[in-house]
This record gives C-alpha cells, sequence and structure tokens, in this order.
C-alpha cells in the first residue's frame, strides 16, 4: 500500500542566526524546536561573529547528532541614493532630479551615487526607492542628471535603496566586500553561498571561480531580470531562494505567488533544493504568534513542494525565535499529514529523463512503496544520487550515506533527506552491511523493517547509481 503521510517531517526549517540566537544554548533551542540548518546574515555583522555562531552551530551538531549545514548570505551590490540635508516628504506629481552631485539632496534633487546605473536609465523607466514605498518615473535624461516624476511619494531620507524593476544592471553580483566575506565563509567551513544580486548564469558562474567546489551555491531569484534568464541560472546554481522581499519590489505584487509556484516545480524537475524566504512569519518578529495568512503562507510552501522555509529577522533579533521555529515546524507537519499533500506533491511529478540513474530511482521508489520500506539509502559521492529520490518525493526516510561530512551537510538541505558520513564501501555485500549499520546507528530503523538501497558499481565514482538492492534491517 502506498503511504500517504511521513514518518517525520520532510520539508526543512533555515532559522537566521543573530542578536536573539547568538548563543550556543539559543542555538540548541532553536534546534529542539525544530530548525534544521542555520543562515549567517554577512549583511550585518562582522566575519568574527559569524564566526562565533557558526562555532556555536557545530558544538551543538556534536552534541545532538544532528548535522545543520550553514548558509552564508552576502550582501551583494546596494544601490542607494546619496546622503539627504534633512528627511523630506515627497508629494505625488512632484519633480525629483537624480544627479552625481554629492552634495546633500533636497526636495528637489538628490545624489544617485552609480554612475553606470545613470547611463542605463531611459526615458518610462521606473526607479523604486525604500523598498519600494517612493515610485518615480523617468521623464528626462541629461548628461549628468536624470529627472523624473514622483508617482507614489513618501518620505525620502539618506542613503535609501534603489530598484529599477525592468533593467539588467551593469553590475556584478559580487561586490569587494562580498569577496572579501566569501574568504571568511570558506575559512569557517559554510556548506551553501547565497548569491545575492543575481541576473545572469555568468554571476553564479563568477561566484563558482571563487569558491573552488568548498561549497555549493544557492542563487536568490529576486530581480526581474533573474526572472526573464530562469532556466539558464538553475542550470548553473545548485539550488535557488525565493528572495520574495526585493523580488515583490522588482515585480508586481500580484506576480510574487505564481512565480513562487514555477520556481519550486522548476527545481524540482531539476532535483535541486528550493529555498521560500521572507515575511513567514513576519508577525512573530514582536509578537508570540503569527497571523492565519502566514500559517497559509508556510502551509503553502509545504503543499507546493519546497525544500526548505527561512525565517530572517524572526530567529535573527525577534522576541520570539523558539517559539517562530516551533509554529513553523507544526504548520509544515500538520501540512504533511494532510491528503491533499500527498494529491499534490505527486500531481506535479516531474518527468524523468531516460537515463539509467533516473530508471534506478524510479525502480527503487516504487519497490520502498509496495514493500512498505522504512527508509531508501543512497550511497552518494557528490549528493546526486540521493537529490533523485528526494525530488521524487518518496515517502520513506531517505538517507545518504557518503564518505565526506560537508556533502553529509550539504544534502540536509533536500526535501526528507538525511546525511550521514560511512567509510567507502567495497563491494556489494559490504554496500548492504554499511546500508544496515549505518540505518540502525542513526535510530531510523529497528528489526523487521526494510529497506531499499541504491549504488553505483564500480564504487566510488560519482554519477555511476546503477544498482538497487532490498533488504531487512
Amino acid at each position: 500500500m502506498t503511504q500517504t503521510t511521513p514518518a517525520r517531517r520532510m520539508a526543512k526549517i533555515l532559522a537566521t542566526l543573530g542578536p536573539s540566537s547568538n548563543s550556543e544554548a539559543q542555538i540548541r533551542a532553536l534546534v529542539d524546536a525544530g530548525a534544521d540548518a542555520f543562515r549567517l546574515n554577512f549583511s550585518h555583522g562582522m566575519a568574527a561573529d559569524h564566526a562565533i555562531r557558526a562555532g556555536a552551530v557545530r558544538a551543538v551538531s556534536k552534541a545532538t547528532g544532528k548535522r545543520l549545514p550553514l548558509l552564508m548570505d552576502l550582501q551583494g551590490p546596494k544601490i542607494r541614493i546619496g546622503e539627504m540635508a534633512e528627511p523630506v516628504q515627497l508629494p505625488n506629481g512632484a519633480t525629483l532630479i537624480l544627479d552625481s552631485n554629492p552634495t546633500p539632496g533636497n526636495a528637489n534633487r538628490v545624489c544617485l551615487p552609480h554612475p553606470a546605473i545613470m547611463a542605463t536609465l531611459q526615458v518610462g523607466d521606473t526607479v523604486m526607492v525604500n523598498d519600494g514605498v517612493i515610485q518615480l518615473k523617468v521623464t528626462a535624461i541629461d548628461d549628468n542628471q536624470v529627472t523624473t516624476t514622483v508617482v507614489a511619494g513618501g518620505m525620502l531620507s539618506s542613503r535609501k535603496g534603489v530598484n529599477v524593476p525592468g533593467r539588467t544592471l551593469p553590475m556584478s553580483a559580487l561586490t569587494g566586500k562580498d569577496k572579501d566575506d566569501l574568504k571568511s565563509g570558506m575559512e569557517i567551513g559554510v556548506e551553501w553561498v547565497a548569491l545575492s544580486f543575481v541576473q545572469t548564469a555568468q554571476d553564479v558562474r563568477e561566484c563558482k571561480e571563487l569558491v573552488k567546489g568548498r561549497a555549493k551555491i544557492m542563487a536568490k531569484i529576486e530581480t526581474r531580470a533573474a526572472i526573464d534568464n530562469l532556466a539558464d541560472i538553475l542550470a548553473e546554481a545548485d539550488g535557488l531562494m525565493v528572495a520574495r522581499g526585493d523580488l515583490g519590489v522588482e515585480l508586481p505584487t500580484e506576480d510574487v505567488p505564481p512565480l513562487q509556484k514555477e520556481i519550486i516545480d522548476m527545481c524540482r524537475k531539476a532535483g535541486k533544493p528550493v529555498v521560500v524566504a521572507t515575511q513567514m512569519l513576519e508577525s512573530m518578529i514582536t509578537n508570540p504568534r503569527p497571523t492565519r495568512a502566514e500559517a497559509n503562507d508556510v502551509a503553502n510552501a509545504a503543499y507546493d513542494g519546497a525544500d526548505c522555509v527561512m525565517l530572517s529577522a524572526e530567529s535573527a533579533s525577534g522576541q520570539y525565535p523558539v517559539d517562530a521555529v516551533g509554529v513553523m515546524s507544526r504548520i509544515l507537519v500538520k501540512a504533511e499529514q494532510s491528503a491533499l499533500w500527498r494529491t499534490g506533491l505527486d500531481a506535479k511529478a516531474p518527468t524523468c529523463q531516460k537515463n539509467q540513474a533516473d530508471a534506478v530511482a524510479i525502480a527503487a521508489t516504487k519497490m520502498a512503496e509496495t514493500i512498505g520500506a522504512k527508509a531508501m539509502v543512497a550511497f552518494t559521492e557528490s549528493g546526486s544520487s540521493i537529490q533523485r529520490l528526494s525530488r521524487l518525493r518518496a515517502l520513506p526516510d531517505l538517507i545518504a550515506l557518503t564518505p565526506y561530512e560537508n556533502v553529509a551537510r550539504q544534502v540536509e538541505f533536500n526535501w526528507g533527506v538525511r546525511g550521514l558520513v560511512c567509510p567507502p564501501v567495497t563491494d556489494p555485500e559490504d554496500m548492504v552491511a554499511k546500508a544496515r549499520e549505518q540505518a540502525r546507528a542513526a535510530g531510523l530503523v529497528k528489526d523487521g523493517d526494510m529497506l531499499v538501497v541504491i549504488a553505483g558499481i564500480p564504487f566510488g565514482q560519482s554519477g555511476s547509481t546503477n544498482m538497487v538492492r532490498v533488504v531487512s534491517a
């Protein structure tokens, strides 16, 4: 009989660390509440602060026996206006000039200290300021200034952020600060790098060249250009993050929900993890309970099949970080207990490619369902074998056995996957023995439980998945 509900929560929780979650005790409380991975936000704090937090995560990982991957989130280029002499209220219909003059701005003009962006703007373009609160329309362009009309006014103050929806801006996703932070992140030993302000696949390639395989790259989808180049970016990246904050500024609000679903579907078909981020339980920054709309938002991410959902300020600087993780976990569990959840996942099952590895993954999943297997075990060098099982959304526990600690942590971002470190196997009998041993030691199976094991011959060769075995624990 086909299993319809999982034995444990399959969607993962990524919690951001910050002032509310600095200590080892606080991080342990987040793990006990349900956190599966942790985000280091390099937009705030010094590298030394993040190293201390990372050390605390590693200590909690050792104490709990759970592999807790670390994701470093790079700040990326921030486009901002210059200084204002004082805050001013811009009324609708007013004229505001953007220029290169560093003198503090006023109600008539303000510096936009980004010459390349000034050169990119065209008449008719929309310029968003302060997360889209202020909307400007470009009406004229001269050599050193851009004239705009205020379409939606608001309070303008120093150093507010700027977005230019619809334009691929002439700048790299990696700033000098980001490159320095990447060095720090590699020294810390993060498993994932979240790359901000991605516009093209070349941005991902540039980051990969610096990381040199020491971590996986997660491209943050938060610009119109990224949406236009989504397929190419996904092909180059190891995973995607739906960064709905900036995406909601760059695009009409009503476009974001269907795009979120589309991105989740694309990642599942590609077998790459996708994180849904930003404002998931925003009200819990200051309140002990979420709004009903927020609860539905988290549940819908589970129904859509997202690998992971993220808490930002809720766990980093909010008043109720542990409660936020606990609430998010309970919402996910309840969603995954619904018959509609399984029906929805099956309806969106990806079309498998006509290759040996996919054929083995499909056969193994069908076997597991038929015999009611407790777990599916994949021996993997790179993580690709377990990702093939995860994309099928198989309900038995998904166990990745790998010789590499970093790979065991990396695969924890994938839906339903538990990463374990295992010595290399030498032959099929050794493979079966180690699968039993590791699954039992992790407490995932007991006497009489059935296991479905997949691996590749020759052993130790990445991308050679070609064997499936059914064994008793």
